[in-house]
């Protein structure tokens, strides 16, 4: 049976208020900034889209629990994969999270400059100035990191706590002024609402990326088997909480034709609320958001491959460690190559740079749901085993499954590219290796 094998002396330094802090901190970053503007034009039909998403989450979330409860491994998706699938399947799942992880920094270091236009407008306005600032942002946390996974841990607890608060204070704000007309179902028939849903679904389904990454830094969890589930799927519902009320609160304070033509939908909606101050103060939580969530995912884009490489299916320099006990080489490296995705498209402007960043990683971050979601088949505890467990697993495959068609053709036919491009690397790092298969 295949297990995973760790340093014996790897210090245990996440709790279960600093996991569920990754969870929530990386599940929240810029982008429910941005949806309530893209969901304005559904009305009422983006609650019905909002509560498929977050009963689609909770189901991962609960998969994702129970593989962390049974078999915790560091290495989260990667590790469940390759027990249930074997080495193929785990590698490629890993590469292309890993691939995701360094594209997702670029995307939200140059998030974080945008919203600081408000106070820096010549900065943000200028490609040139604004990707230097997103670069200095990327190495100033990459080297937080490189410190330690304690130092890292705090800044998530931190800037988690600072971004809900704007996004609470809109959210329940909104509240106070909450008007029902705005939010009636204007599809004309049913087939009409099942499209629209899918559509809404589609355009929030990647609020819930993230809810996975406790599992990640599983050899640094204390009571993995316990903590880990707990914080993943408070974690979850924490974040989804979040995410309706605040949507709520700014589409019953802005109207509909205003908002789906607003690039700061929160900063309008506190400007209704509290006059320019308070526009200020969410745009600072904006700016406090990509940060946090930043931190989080240059976290996990060390640790993640990390893992694998102790396993033997990554180059070995990313099993290396600093004094500090992190993975500094894999850290760095993923902040090398989020920098020079930076560089190259730096010229489109910032939102142009963020939307052609993002596609790269959204695909590869949800097909590690879909192993996932299969691997509780293979690989849970058979006593445990339940007809609930199987309906659980069986309903989260196929919202999963849906995500991924949602995603576009774009975004799949790129994610398939860069899945196919890991292979050479697989067979060199295993090239003096016999095949062999978990049993």
């Amino acid at each position: 049976m295949f297990r995973y094998t760790a340093p014996v002396a790897r210090a245990r330094e996440i709790g279960f208020t600093t996991a569920a802090a990754l969870v929530v901190g990386n599940m929240i970053g810029s982008g429910v900034f941005l949806l309530p503007a893209s969901l304005a034009p559904y009305r009422g039909t983006s609650l019905v889209g909002w509560t498929l998403s977050t009963l689609g989450g909770v189901l991962l979330a609960v998969v994702f629990a129970r593989l962390a409860r049974d078999h915790p491994a560091a290495g989260g998706p990667y590790a469940y994969t390759r027990r249930a699938f074997g080495d193929l399947a785990g590698f490629l799942v890993a590469w292309g999270y890993w691939i995701s992880c360094w594209c997702t920094n670029a995307a939200l270091a140059v998030a974080f400059v945008g919203y600081l236009d408000p106070f820096f407008p010549s900065i943000v306005r200028s490609p040139v100035a604004a990707a230097l600032l997103a670069v200095a942002t990327l190495w100033t946390l990459t080297f937080v990191n490189v410190a330690g996974v304690r130092a890292a841990g705090r800044v998530q607890l931190v800037t988690t706590m600072l971004k809900v608060l704007p996004l609470g204070v809109v959210g329940l704000g909104g509240l106070a002024w909450f008007d029902a007309s705005r939010f009636v179902v204007t599809a004309p028939s049913a087939v009409a609402l099942a499209s629209d849903s899918l559509a809404v679904v589609t355009l929030t389904l990647w609020a819930f990326l993230g809810l996975e990454c406790a599992t990640i830094p599983a050899g640094s969890v204390r009571e993995p088997e316990r903590t880990i589930p707990r914080a993943t799927i408070a974690g979850t519902l924490i974040a989804a909480a979040i995410y309706i009320v605040s949507t709520v609160g700014v589409m019953s304070v802005v109207p509909p034709d205003t908002l789906s033509a607003t690039t700061a939908p929160f900063a309008d909606a506190a400007r209704s609320i509290g006059g320019e101050w308070l526009a200020k103060v969410v745009a600072i939580g904006a700016a406090v958001s990509c940060f946090g969530a930043l931190n989080g995912w240059i976290l996990i884009g060390g640790q993640m491959p990390l893992a694998i490489a102790e396993d033997g299916l990554f180059p070995v320099l990313f099993a290396r460690r600093g004094a500090s006990g992190a993975p500094n080489r894999g850290t760095l490296l993923a902040s090398v190559l989020s920098t020079a995705l930076i560089a190259m498209n730096y010229t489109q402007g910032l939102v142009a740079l963020f939307t052609r960043i993002i596609l790269l990683a959204t695909l590869s971050t949800l097909v590690p749901y879909v192993f996932c979601s299969l691997a509780t088949f293979r690989t849970t505890d058979g006593e445990r085993e339940t007809t609930k467990g199987r309906a659980v697993a069986g309903l989260a495959f196929a919202y999963a499954m849906v995500a991924v068609a949602g995603a576009g053709q774009e975004v799949v036919y790129l994610g398939f590219l860069l899945l196919l491009a890991g292979l050479p690397v697989y067979v060199w790092v295993t090239r003096a290796r016999p095949v062999t298969t978990p049993s």
